[in-house]
């Protein structure tokens, strides 16, 4: 059998401690390709650059690692990853580990999840972790355990095409984790808000800001997982449509 090709972004960038995390837990598990962006890209979503060219170049940062620091979006660094492989195409996509938790419907704004819906998309079994902690320092030494053995499972077993997984792990001491529960997302939204300030110029400009408001009171949702200790994972697929309103519309006089 020829050695498994797994191909790895993020959107916290190239330097930061959560990539470094996830390299570190499959590392074992076969070649590594990384393509991941050379600044910070939160909230990118699906993005990708239409209007401006990519710079991509090779970076030995990651030491043995083959990798590129690419100037576009995580969707981007899937893209001119697939483009940089030619005629290959990985086994694998993982994207993350993320600085923070990518639940609910923060998935549609996520660079993290988007790389590994990008992923889905072409065909490959994708994932996109988090860890539920912004800090720069953020301790991933459990969260590379639960990388290796979910990264492991789906190499073994694959995932429906059109699929990927959004994983989820709460800061908490290996110890105090009850274990990993398959989820749905859980309904829920930002109530934003802006902050209008002034530029030392006195220039007005405005600063995005907001609460995020969970509406799902089940116990089968990721938010739910997380609050009460378990690590959750929910199967994403990148078709949008709501086949529940396809016998409605059709029956509109239109």
């Amino acid at each position: 059998m020829s050695e498994l090709l797994i191909l790895i972004t993020n959107d916290d960038g190239y330097s930061s401690k959560g990539i470094k995390a996830l390299i570190n837990a499959v590392k074992n598990l076969g070649k590594i390709l990384i393509v991941a962006p050379d600044s910070p890209q939160s909230g990118m979503g699906h993005a990708i650059s239409v209007n401006k060219p990519i710079r991509c170049y090779k970076t030995n940062f990651f030491d043995s690692v083959e990798a590129y620091c690419c100037t576009g979006t995580p969707v981007d660094c899937i893209k001119m990853g697939l483009y940089l492989l030619k005629d290959k195409k990985p086994d694998l996509i993982l994207s993350g580990i993320n600085h923070g938790s990518n639940v609910s419907t923060n998935i549609l704004y996520s660079g993290t999840m988007s790389a590994a819906v990008e992923g889905a998309l072409s065909g490959i079994p994708s994932v996109g972790y988090s860890l539920t902690d912004y800090s720069d320092d953020a301790d991933f030494q459990y969260s590379e355990k639960i990388v290796q053995i979910i990264s492991k499972k789906v190499i073994k077993e694959g995932l429906k095409k059109g699929t990927c997984l959004n994983v989820n792990i709460p800061k908490l001491k290996e110890e105090h984790i009850k274990g990993i529960k398959i989820c749905r997302q859980a309904n829920g939204y930002w109530r934003e808000d802006f902050d209008k300030r002034k530029s030392p110029f006195g220039k007005e400009y405005y600063w995005l800001s907001g609460e995020f408001v969970n509406k799902d009171k089940g116990e089968d949702t990721d938010i739910w997982a997380l609050e009460n200790g378990f690590i959750s994972i929910v199967p994403v697929q990148f078709d949008l449509t709501a086949h529940h309103m396809i016998q409605k519309l059709n029956s509109w006089d239109i």
